[in-house]
This record gives structure tokens, C-alpha cells and sequence, in this order.
């Protein structure tokens, strides 16, 4: 069962996630926003999808910072866990989705096994910390610049999701 966690302020994250809910079939009671949800929401899930904007100069959107604080408690042995993320790419080339690094570099080591990387193409990034090792390690939407590519790089990363055995 899948379960999506988002942090939104704008409404643009909110949005993304409710997208990759239809394209998944998660049905709306398995969306939760991190500001009106505790940690231990995500117990009965198998597979997390959890998607935060980025803020300032490379920070986590604002409802993140208690959740995650409760989240890297839980014990996620046998969960996969799939990160995407909204940003700036253009204005903050080096910071873009960034917080989506610091959920992966926060959760590294909770027993969880990350699944949806993929090769980014596409992007004006030059240095960012939701890229590892050449790869993206969630999905990374600019819809003020970008928008256009955003159906692509979800597909894309989708697939990358079922290649690492979480859909």
C-alpha cells in the first residue's frame, strides 16, 4: 500500500503530490499533509512517497522540520521510500530541491530503502543535494521555469520507481 506524505506552501507541492496520486491510483485518504499528520501515520505503509518544496537558501519547507523530526524515530525497516520534490532551478541553480537531499541524508539510515532514482536530464543544476552519485535521488519538478517537462520527468520517474520494485 502506498502511502504520500507532502509539506506544501504555495500549494505547488500539494498539487504534485495529488498528480502522482492519480497517476498511481492512491486514493485521497492515503495523501497526507505533514503539517495535519503525525510520523506514525505511516505505519501501515509498504511503499512512501514524500515530497517536499525547498525554501530560502536550500531549506525544507516549513511543516517538514517536526514531522521529520518524528519520522527518523520510526523504525522503517522494509518500507521503500520514494522522494520528489518543487523548486527554483533557474534563481537557485545550486540549491534547487534540496530539501529533498536533506530528507534523503535525514532517513539514510532508519532502515528504509530509497527507491526512484534516475538520471537527470534537462536541468540547469549545478549543485544540489538531491543529486547523488549522478543521479537524482527523487524526482525534481520546476513549475515556474519548467512546467512543461513536468509530465516527462514524472513518467520518468515513475518508471524508476517500477524498476526499483515499489510499484
Amino acid at each position: 500500500m502506498i502511502g504520500i506524505f507532502f509539506g506544501s506552501t504555495t500549494g505547488t507541492t500539494e498539487e504534485l503530490a495529488g498528480k502522482i496520486a492519480e497517476r498511481l491510483n492512491v486514493a485521497a485518504s492515503d495523501v497526507h499533509n505533514v503539517g495535519e499528520t503525525q510520523a506514525d501515520a505511516v505505519a501501515p505503509y509498504d511503499v512512501l512517497l514524500l515530497g517536499t518544496s525547498t525554501w530560502g537558501d536550500g531549506e525544507l519547507q516549513d511543516d517538514w522540520y517536526d514531522f521529520l523530526d518524528a519520522l527518523k524515530k520510526q523504525d522503517l525497516s522494509g518500507k521503500k521510500v520514494g522522494l520528489f520534490g518543487c523548486g527554483d532551478s533557474e534563481s537557485y541553480p545550486d540549491t534547487f530541491c534540496d530539501g529533498v537531499g536533506l530528507i534523503y541524508e535525514a532517513l539514510a539510515s532508519t532502515g528504509c530503502t530509497f527507491v526512484g532514482a534516475y538520471t537527470p536530464w534537462g536541468y540547469s543544476v549545478t549543485d544540489s543535494k538531491i543529486s547523488k552519485d549522478g543521479k537524482f535521488v527523487g524526482l525534481a519538478v520546476d513549475e515556474c521555469n519548467e512546467s512543461s517537462a513536468t509530465e516527462e520527468r514524472l513518467d520518468q520517474w515513475i518508471s524508476a520507481l517500477k524498476i526499483d520494485g515499489a510499484l
